[in-house]
């Protein structure tokens, strides 16, 4: 027989996270891992959008980082989990440090500010770079109010944004979709 999907234990508001501390739906904690779900579920997007096999690639293995650094913000950090969470590394970090490297290469030097659009892969892209930063800003948000969360995951968020931006670019680029430049309106 198939599990059900729902269980009925939040239909009070409440959640448990990973430890089984019950919290409220709307805590600081809930909130930094529904936004990484939200930024996976565009890195999907993305990836299904993207015309390189690379960059695919790439994107699978961001969005298994992603499941990562989600079970690290779903952990009560004090209380030791029962199941194995897997970690982040500094090599995670610089694989996205590469990736962007390599991108630059291939792209103009930019010389305005640019606005998202062009095409939906660059157009996503962009969205799912907003959605890294929201996620950024919330797990700071965590730390200003003193709940632990582990240096490497802002890092590799932080860090994650600026490869979308780049992915942005260099998809407008492999796609020979031009760069949307901003053209501020000064009366």
């Amino acid at each position: 027989m198939a599990l059900k999907i729902y269980t009925k234990t939040g239909d009070f508001g409440k959640t448990s996270l990973i430890g089984g501390t019950k919290v409220p739906k709307s805590h600081l904690r809930i909130e930094s891992y529904g936004t990484v779900d939200e930024l996976n579920s565009y890195i999907g997007l993305v990836s299904d959008l993207a015309p390189d096999d690379h960059i695919k690639l790439l994107l699978k293995e961001i969005q298994d980082r992603l499941f990562t650094v989600g079970s690290s913000l779903a952990c009560d950090p004090d209380k030791e989990p029962l199941m194995k969470i897997p970690d982040l590394e500094e090599a995670d970090i610089k694989l996205l440090e590469n990736e962007i490297d390599t991108m630059n290469g291939a792209l103009l030097p930019m010389k305005h500010f640019i606005l998202p659009g062009g095409h939906p892969a660059v157009s996503t892209a962009h969205i799912a770079r907003c959605i890294c930063r929201r996620a950024e800003r919330i797990c700071v948000n965590l730390q200003e109010h003193d709940l632990f969360v582990d240096p490497l995951v802002i890092k590799y968020i932080n860090r994650l944004s600026d490869y979308l931006f780049v992915l942005a670019r260099y998809l407008g680029h492999l796609l020979g979709v031009a760069e949307i430049a901003w053209k501020p309106r000064i009366n």
